[in-house]
């Protein structure tokens, strides 16, 4: 599955509604994300790519749209 579909994934499992965002939409800005809900996004971000995220870099800015969490996966994967 390609990575943005698996961050789709997550993000539809965290907002409970259906959603289509695209890549480069603010999803604190459309409502699909908060502050309470980014904790859970990035727990699912965790378990579905198997990465461990610190503390430190939760930030409404980092998680702010797919192509964002995306970057930031891929140099998480590095």
């Amino acid at each position: 599955m390609e990575q943005q579909a698996r961050i789709l994934k997550v993000l539809q499992s965290v907002s409970a509604k259906p959603i289509s965002p695209a890549a480069d939409e603010s999803l604190f800005t459309s409502g699909l994300l908060d502050s309470f809900a980014l904790t859970d996004f990035v727990s699912g971000l965790e378990e579905e790519f198997g990465v461990s995220i610190p503390d430190s870099d939760l930030s409404a800015r980092r998680f702010d749209s797919i192509e964002r969490v995306e970057a930031y996966l891929s140099a998480k994967a590095k």
